[in-house]
């Protein structure tokens, strides 16, 4: 027995080294990728997480082998943080090590149970009812100046009163930190519904959340996020139609901006994020104002 143990104690360490070789290094980007503003690609690699990102800023959502691979997995929308102009995610994500700054970029913002960054479900009853992880993905374009891609969201249960179901398009192009969701939900009935679009609490260094600023009038959600040592800061803000919007209201994982829609009616929402060590925003500030200055286009794009 004793010998047993001392074999497998040997093996052990052995098999240690060979898993840190699982983490590679950041390759650089040719001259050719050092041109390209916007991309989107499926990481069939990763448990098929869909990254997209431009020159300014870069999101992910997740497939559902992810649900199975690592629950609890979440249909909300994550961000990363970027310094450089050109796509990353895609070559960081290969290094096996997406959460260690490699000089480009890093993934550290946590969507958890939450709806990440823009991330929506139906508000009923004071409680949120979202979906699992999205399905039938369709990249329509990958540059050179748009990324644009649409997905389906299979029908989830809202309490007994109803199932609903989704389609939504991304869309982001060069020179923006918000992408454009053009959403359509269907519903087995016909009655309004009341859509919560979230961002994720995400408290670290002993329970700080960060800083949030609802603005009814304009029907805008900002947060500031807490320092989480040396990675920085992240940011984000949600902006929806001020005729269909509906308050602002929180559960234990977010906080929310709500705005009605009709089933099966297309309805747009800008979903925007930002690192402090990406170059363009510093401060609390300098995000803020850059959200008051947006002037976003609610008109819904054409669906797949």
């Amino acid at each position: 027995m004793r010998a047993l143990l001392t074999l497998t104690l040997t093996l052990a360490l052995l098999a240690a080294p060979a898993a840190a070789q699982d983490h590679r290094p950041l390759r650089p980007a040719t001259a050719e990728e050092q041109k390209a503003r916007v991309a989107v690609s499926i990481a069939d690699y990763r448990f098929d997480d869909l990254l997209w990102e431009n020159d300014r800023i870069a999101f992910r959502i997740y497939g559902r082998a992810l649900e199975a691979a690592e629950p609890p997995s979440s249909s909300g929308i994550d961000a990363w943080g970027k310094r450089v102009r050109w796509p990353y995610m895609d070559r960081q994500l290969r290094t096996g090590d997406q959460h260690a700054d490699h000089g480009e970029g890093i993934d550290f913002y946590n969507v958890g149970t939450g709806r990440g960054i823009g991330g929506l479900g139906i508000w009923h009853d004071n409680k949120l009812w979202t979906s699992r992880n999205y399905v039938r993905p369709e990249i329509l374009r990958s540059g050179p100046d748009v990324a644009d891609f649409s997905v389906d969201y299979e029908p989830w249960p809202v309490d007994t009163v109803r199932t609903v179901r989704e389609t939504r398009r991304f869309t982001l192009p060069a020179g923006t930190n918000f992408t454009k969701l053009t959403s359509t939900i269907g519903s087995s009935n016909d009655d309004e519904l009341v859509v919560g679009i979230g961002i994720s609490k995400r408290p670290v260094n002993g329970g700080q959340s960060g800083e949030v600023k609802k603005d009814g009038t304009a029907a805008r959600l900002t947060w500031w996020g807490p320092a989480d040592g040396e990675k920085g800061r992240m940011a984000a803000a949600v902006m929806v139609d001020p005729a269909a919007f509906a308050g602002f209201a929180e559960d234990a994982d977010n906080v929310l901006i709500l705005v009605r829609v009709q089933p099966d009616r297309p309805f747009v929402y800008y979903s925007g994020a930002a690192w402090d060590r990406g170059g363009d925003f510093a401060t609390k500030g300098a995000w803020q104002a850059y959200v008051d200055a947006q002037r976003p286009d609610f008109r819904p794009a054409t669906m797949r």
